[in-house]
């Protein structure tokens, strides 16, 4: 068993030259300790520094539109049908049109149940008369996605509650990129003023510490790791809140080791590691947040169910849609579960784990 020995706070030395080039995309900007936040100062009487550090999240998402629109072109390529189906649409073709635009949905992923509801509901709306031209259709039709989103999963900023600090764990399976999207969750909350404290809690794989210490380099930020091989998740993390609380940081991000949501004995160990961080501050961890890899579409629904069963997800990281032309999967997995997406992954860069906005996301793939 691992002892708070086996632990260590590391400030990590610069990486050596060969890792320079894995990273070129992201600025090389070491924040002084001493400086003050360029937005807001951390004290622990500000109890409103969370709730203003996730509205300026979803600010940003709203100024950075341009990056979701090129993040879901695929998507948007697979819809660009609808539009020629509704260019000269005319009342007798309804039928014929509707089922085409079914298909075209079910490719994009938005699954059977939130495929029919849109298109029976259009087809009531376009027979009363209420609807009597394309662009109304197509605009009806973005609303009815864009409503969904916004009812069950209208929560998109992170909830990071009054005490410090907030602890935000990051579980997924293996490959979804829980690793490189708490790094880019890092920089994102670096540069809003937030001191980070980040856990190495992946403990199974090999090259995960060394990865998230990488990042912890780049982003400036502070990391816990276990110097033994033997160190359990849960103490890796208990420790690292525990600093955290010692030392005010404002926010703990927390890796866990990736795995199978069919294997009962690691989804257990995410049970000890919640139980191990509540110990240390109470009501943490304040966000649970799902890595799902964007590519496998309706297949993610699965997993997300049963991680959701088993600690109680609060929220969705949906990474690499850029490379997908599946992004109705953001609809179908709000629709089927009710969780909010909290950030979508467009692209490679530092900067593309976007705060998700259910407008920028509809305007994104029916432009």
């Amino acid at each position: 068993m691992a002892t708070l020995a086996h632990l260590s706070l590391l400030s990590k030395p610069s990486p050596p030259p060969q890792l320079n080039n894995l990273f070129s995309t992201i600025p090389r900007t070491r924040l002084n300790p001493q400086s003050k936040p360029t937005r807001f100062k951390c004290l622990a009487s500000q109890t409103g520094f969370f709730t203003k550090l996730g509205r300026l999240l979803k600010e940003k998402a709203k100024s950075d539109v341009e990056k979701i629109f090129s993040g879901f072109s695929k998507t948007r390529d697979n819809l660009a049908v609808i539009d020629e189906l509704l260019l000269y649409w005319n009342l007798s073709e309804t039928d014929r049109v509707l089922d085409e635009l079914e298909e075209a949905l079910l490719v994009s992923d938005f699954g059977p149940r939130i495929t029919i509801q849109i298109v029976e509901k259009l087809r009531e709306d376009i027979l009363s008369g209420k609807l009597k031209s394309g662009s109304e259709i197509k605009d009806a039709l973005k609303k009815s996605v864009l409503d969904l989103l916004e009812k069950k999963g209208n929560k998109t900023e992170l909830q990071l509650g009054f005490r410090k600090p907030a602890v935000v764990m990051i579980v997924g399976v293996n490959g979804g990129g829980k690793t490189t999207s708490l790094g880019k969750l890092a920089y994102r909350l670096k540069n809003e003023g937030a001191k980070i404290l980040m856990a190495a809690g992946d403990t199974f794989r090999a090259a995960a510490s060394d990865q998230l210490e990488i990042w912890a380099e780049r982003t400036g930020c502070e990391i816990v790791v276990a110097d033994g091989q033997k160190a359990k998740a849960s103490s890796v993390l208990s420790q690292a809140v525990k600093k955290g609380k010692e030392q005010e940081f404002d926010v703990v991000l927390c890796d866990t080791s990736g795995r199978l949501h069919t294997n009962y004995s690691l989804m257990e160990e995410l049970i000890a590691c919640k139980k191990a961080v509540g110990k240390i501050v109470r009501g943490a961890p304040n966000e649970i947040l799902l890595v799902l890899d964007g590519t496998t579409g309706l297949n993610m629904l699965p997993q997300a169910r049963e991680f959701n069963e088993v600690v109680g997800i609060t929220g969705f990281i949906l990474t690499k849609l850029d490379g997908s032309a599946r992004g109705g999967c953001v609809v179908s997995v709000v629709d089927e579960l009710g969780i909010p997406v909290k950030f979508v992954g467009v692209g490679e860069g530092v900067e593309d784990l976007q705060p998700f906005d259910a407008e920028a996301f509809v305007n994104a793939i029916f432009s």
